[in-house]
Parts: C-alpha cells; sequence; structure tokens
C-alpha cells in the first residue's frame, strides 16, 4: 500500500499593524540610509564633507529662521499683520546663514586643530575648558551684538547695553549646555558633523529664551496697557479711529 502525501503551501498570516511598520522602517531607511548609505542623513554627511561652509550656512540659516517662527508661535506673538511671519524671520535667517555660521565653522575649526590626535581624559577636559571659557564668550557677544541690532538697536551705546545686560544669562545657560554637548560630541559624533550637532543643541536652547523673551514682552505691553487712564485710551481710540 502506497500513501502519496500532498505538498501544502504555508502562507504566512499578516500582522497586526504591519503596515505601520513597513511605513516606519521605510521612512528609517530614507532618512539614514540603511546599508546602502544613500538616505538623507548620508547624503547630508556628504555635503558636510565635501562643501562644508555652504552646508553649515544652510542649516544655521534655516534654523535660525525656524527658532523665530517657532518661538513666535509658541508665545502667541502676532505680528501687525495679523501672521507669526514677520520682519524677524528673514533676518535671523541672514544672521544664521552670514554671521554664526562662518564664525562656528572658524572657531570649531580651530578647536578641533589645536586638539587634534589628543584623545586623552586631559585633553578632552582642556577642550570643554578652552570652548567654556573663550568660544563660547566670543559666540555670545557676537549673538547678543546681532539681536540688539535685528531687534532695532543702532547706536554703540544701545547695543553695548543690550550685550551687558543678557551676556551673564546667556554664558550661564551655555555653561550648563554647552560641557554636556561637547563631551557628546566627543565620545560619539565625527567631527564634520559637530558643528551642526551645536546649531541643534543652539536652535533649541534659543527657542526657549526667544519664547520667554517674547512672553515677557507681552505681559509688559499688557500691563503697560492696562494701567493707562480711560481718559487717554478713549482719546487714542478717537484719533486712531477710521
Amino acid at each position: 500500500m502506497s500513501v502519496k502525501f500532498e505538498k501544502e503551501t504555508v502562507r504566512d498570516a499578516p500582522i497586526p499593524g504591519g503596515r505601520r511598520t513597513d511605513i516606519a522602517h521605510e521612512v528609517g531607511e530614507r532618512l539614514t540610509g540603511g546599508k546602502s548609505q544613500t538616505g538623507y542623513l548620508a547624503a547630508y554627511l556628504q555635503q558636510l564633507q565635501s562643501n562644508p561652509l555652504r552646508t553649515k550656512m544652510l542649516t544655521s540659516g534655516s534654523l535660525a529662521a525656524l527658532q523665530e517662527l517657532l518661538a513666535s508661535y509658541i508665545a502667541k506673538d502676532i505680528s501687525k499683520h495679523g501672521h507669526y511671519f514677520s520682519s524677524r524671520v528673514p533676518k535671523m535667517a541672514a544672521y544664521g546663514a552670514f554671521i554664526s555660521a562662518p564664525l562656528g565653522h572658524l572657531l570649531i575649526s580651530i578647536l578641533q586643530r589645536m586638539f587634534a590626535g589628543r584623545t586623552s581624559l586631559r585633553a578632552k577636559i582642556l577642550q570643554i575648558l578652552v570652548s567654556n571659557l573663550i568660544i563660547s564668550p566670543i559666540q555670545n557677544t557676537v549673538y547678543l551684538t546681532s539681536m540688539a541690532v535685528i531687534a532695532g538697536a543702532r547706536t554703540f551705546h544701545q547695543v553695548s547695553a543690550t550685550v551687558r545686560a543678557g551676556f551673564l544669562p546667556v554664558m550661564k545657560v551655555s555653561w550648563v549646555t554647552s560641557p554636556l554637548a561637547l563631551a557628546f560630541a566627543q565620545k560619539f559624533l565625527p567631527e564634520q558633523t559637530w558643528v551642526p550637532f551645536f546649531n541643534i543643541i543652539a536652535f533649541v536652547i534659543g527657542t526657549y529664551i526667544n519664547t520667554h523673551t517674547k512672553k515677557k514682552r507681552l505681559a509688559a505691553l499688557r500691563k503697560k496697557a492696562s494701567q493707562r487712564p480711560i481718559g487717554y485710551i478713549c482719546n487714542s481710540a478717537r484719533l486712531t479711529r477710521p
């Protein structure tokens, strides 16, 4: 007696949420490139190596403009035209592209050349000290000066007053965040990615500071308006009425 076994075809059962997993995997592959190294991140890193300054300028300019737009949205700082896009957005983009990025490129390049090939713990600590005591003060002074000009300061006295008032608070933030960011970069990041990484850190911190500043300014304006005499408000309303 012969027994015949028929060949069965086993089909994989559909996995719940499989499509979502595939989409997430495709997005991750597209961003990082996966094994093929052809994703957006790989292309960006390639541009950093072939055109470092231009890539940093585009990155810094875009992040600076986005920072201003995002801070205005969070603080509900609406322009006179009724939207969040103000004249500060292109000015911040210009600052990021033509001032912040070239300055950061120069200073970080000098820092990396000073400590090239030095991987000891002492060298890393010394690199952090140089960054916090020399590089950060230069960058923050230029930042505060640029912000003063963008805000409308035109005389040396106005600019210097803004720098003096904001220098120590900004430096305190830098002294907290910069050592952590630099230690992370030393441990995990290739040197050509340091400036974009620091740009992202500055974007997060700058958005927070900008939002906080806008909220304080709007609160001061509302308080000032509420303290005006009723007669002054009525006269102002008559003068501005069409």
